[in-house]
């Protein structure tokens, strides 16, 4: 479904992401941790086209991807959040989700025009923002809602992409501890009920641990493990790299 061949970045001598190959299949929900500055953003930002691998390359659905720009992997159903809130806040919430929709439709981006023009966007986007649980904050701007509403904002611009692979970057950052099992739930429901295919960054373990079938292990922009959670857990590397010493 998306795959990786020896990706990496150097950037002026510095390795960012080193000889990444990484396998996932569909419908699987992967979590990938490690400590600060370890690639894992990058890695988003090379597999979304934001910035060029200087090594390897992408696949989606086995098609090589890696010069493709950002638009091209979204219409080829890769879609993601950002570790920052990325809504047009003075915008309604319909119309965040209903741009997102038109984009992946191949529409032109545009506020004004006729409603039927844009119908088959705007049954998109009120499916997704339904799914998501806020359809009774359609029309506020997106600027006044909660950080996790903000998070789940992000959510269903995605699924109104008609994304296949989505990724999540640190998606509970900054959200209070009573939404963040709300989050989990929608995420693992969007996972399982609508067959997603979902790579997670994620600092918070037991959310990852929670959700993911598999787990990557990042450390210098290297690929350190790759494995079931309870494998990771026990690997003496892996806990020495992240934890700091073996458990």
């Amino acid at each position: 479904m998306l795959a990786t061949r020896n990706l990496g970045l150097d950037i002026g001598g510095a390795q960012i992401v080193a000889d990444v190959s990484l396998e996932v299949r569909e419908g699987e929900l992967v979590g990938i941790i490690g400590p600060n500055g370890a690639g894992k953003t990058t890695l988003f930002n090379l597999l979304s086209g934001l910035v060029r691998p200087t090594a390897g390359s992408v696949e989606i659905d086995g098609r090589d991807v890696t010069g493709e720009p950002p638009f091209a992997r979204t219409r080829a159903g890769l879609g993601r959040t950002f570790q920052t809130s990325s809504v047009f806040p003075l915008l309604l919430v319909r119309e965040n989700v209903r741009l997102a929709a038109e984009s992946a439709l191949g529409g032109t981006l545009r506020l004004w025009r006729r409603a039927a023009r844009f119908r088959p966007a705007l049954d998109r986007a009120d499916w997704a923002i339904e799914r998501v649980g806020l359809a009774e904050r359609a029309f506020w701007p997106a600027g006044l809602l909660a950080h996790g509403d903000k998070r789940k904002l992000e959510l269903a611009m995605v699924l109104a992409g008609e994304s296949r692979v989505i990724l999540l970057d640190e998606p509970m950052a900054g959200i209070s501890h009573e939404d963040v099992e709300g989050l989990v739930g929608l995420i693992r429901s969007v996972h399982q009920e609508e067959g997603k295919t979902v790579l997670l960054v994620e600092h918070r373990m037991e959310v990852v641990l929670g959700l993911a079938q598999r787990i990557a292990v990042m450390h210098h922009g290297a690929l350190l493990a790759f494995d079931e959670p309870a494998a990771v857990m026990a690997n003496e590397t892996v806990q020495t790299a992240y934890l700091g010493e073996p458990l």
